[in-house]
């Protein structure tokens, strides 16, 4: 149990800073109907679940057979996750677009894909990340921590779009500046948990 809450709260940490697909949730959540905004959210969850499935699996497979890969993996993903913690932290300004969609099904899948698949960062990010949580975690443990992760997925992109269609008069950057400070913390707080490891193994 305790590796699937660490999934997910890494797994919220991760999904929850304001990005691509982030952007697109809430902006549907704004300009649609809320049937069709669960429609996006669903969609974006099934390909977010499966950038992390692939992320974390490929990687963490393939990483599992090297000690110095891993090592080298552990290290990368220190570095790159409290960059990434820091860079949100910093952050300050995003821009929503309030426009309304009128998009069919297809059009819907195809902009929930290119979201979350053609962002090359994200498949890094997402690759060092769980990659390395991979590297130091049992095969017992890893089905637990990927699990939470998959929950956290779920439970974001609905949660956000409950809260996007039903505060849409009052959500502005103020509140997108203060869960990027937050996540970016908590981000922080991991990538020195990577670097920790790293320290150990050496």
């Amino acid at each position: 149990m305790g590796y699937f809450i660490q999934g997910f709260l890494l797994g919220i940490s991760y999904v929850a800073p304001i990005g691509m697909q982030n952007l697109y949730v809430i902006n549907s959540a704004m300009s649609n109907k809320r049937i069709d905004a669960y429609k996006v959210a669903f969609i974006t969850i099934i390909f977010d679940i499966s950038l992390a499935l692939t992320c974390f699996w490929g990687i963490g497979t393939l990483i599992e057979s090297s000690e110095i890969l891993k090592n080298i993996v552990l290290l990368a993903g220190c570095i790159v996750v409290i960059y990434m913690g820091l860079n949100l932290i910093m952050s300050s300004k995003t821009n929503i677009d309030n426009h309304p969609s009128d998009k069919t099904l297809i059009k819907v899948i195809v902009s929930c894909f290119t979201v979350t698949w053609m962002n090359p960062q994200a498949i890094i990010d997402g690759s060092l990340l769980l990659g390395a949580f991979k590297a130091s975690l049992s095969s017992e443990a890893s089905s637990f921590f990927i699990f939470g992760s998959c929950t956290a997925s779920a439970f974001w992109f609905i949660f956000l779009t409950t809260v996007a269609a039903a505060f849409k008069h009052i959500l502005n950057e103020k509140y997108i500046s203060i869960l990027n400070t937050i996540c970016g913390i908590i981000i922080i707080y991991y990538g020195s948990k990577l670097g920790f490891n790293f320290i150990q193994r050496i």
